[in-house]
């Protein structure tokens, strides 16, 4: 029979145990606080946005289960400043399954790094009702089971579908489409041919609908398939996850950027 020393944690691995309880602990009590403080009444929820606003990724911790892979801080950054590009007042944003570029994004508007415009939270995970207003229930299962006011209400739209499915992925491209004001690339007019994908017609353009998908790149297919209406080609930007993600991911967009460029096909 084995002793009972053997049976023991070391020492350091002791203290790394309790270290993480700690930190899991310590986070668990900023996120009650912070719900606490967004479910108070109209009054209090009104001087807690600043609150909410600084909520950071670090707040929620990733479920792998739940297909949850937070993006590194640069790929939250970058997108964010992305969709936030030339955006005004009027300007309306929905992140559909992506709460880490929603996230940086209110934070980047906070701090004025980027121009205020009103953004949404489309996620299943309900935690991120603390924001309020700004989040809304979402199961890609039932695609459209959305307020109503949201339809063609986004003039900005990314998502990253939960699995690397097809199903998902198509339920998850209804959800778009559904959001989008309009589907179709800049350019396009009955009285000539289409030329989707030419660099005449999918210019950066402030005013117009923009489409970033985040997703495996086994899923090219189906996003071709599903948005090459919109213009949305394969682009080389990176994406990186905050704890790594073994699938190679991909950034597809209907546009062009100083960020990144169309992988040619």
């Amino acid at each position: 029979m084995e002793d009972d020393d053997d049976l023991q944690l070391s020492a350091s691995t002791l203290t790394a145990l309790q270290e993480f309880m700690h930190e899991k602990d310590a986070r668990r009590k900023r996120f009650e606080d912070l719900k606490a403080q967004a479910e108070d009444d109209d009054a209090a929820r009104k001087q807690c946005d600043s609150a909410t606003a600084a909520v950071t990724m670090e707040d929620f911790e990733a479920d792998w289960n739940a297909s949850q892979f937070w993006y590194s801080e640069e790929t939250s950054r970058a997108l964010a400043e992305e969709l936030a590009e030339g955006a005004g007042e009027g300007t309306r944003i929905a992140l559909v399954s992506a709460p880490s570029v929603f996230v940086k994004l209110k934070n980047l508007m906070k701090d004025g790094q980027v121009p205020k415009c009103s953004v949404h939270l489309f996620e299943f995970d309900r935690r991120f009702e603390l924001f309020g207003d700004e989040f809304t229930f979402y199961d890609f299962n039932e695609s459209i089971k959305l307020p109503a006011g949201c339809k063609g209400a986004f003039d900005r739209i990314l998502v990253d579908p939960p699995f690397l499915s097809e199903d998902c992925q198509m339920k998850a491209a209804v959800t778009v489409r559904w959001l989008a004001k309009s589907w179709t690339p800049i350019g396009d007019n009955p009285g000539r041919p289409d030329a989707v994908g030419s660099q005449r017609d999918l210019t950066l353009d402030n005013d117009r609908q923009r489409v970033i998908v985040c997703t495996g790149e086994r899923m090219k297919g189906v996003v071709d398939k599903m948005y090459r209406k919109a213009g949305v080609r394969c682009t080389d930007f990176d994406v990186r996850h905050a704890q790594g993600l073994s699938n190679e991911f991909r950034c597809y967009a209907n546009f062009e950027s100083e960020r990144w460029k169309w992988v040619a096909e």
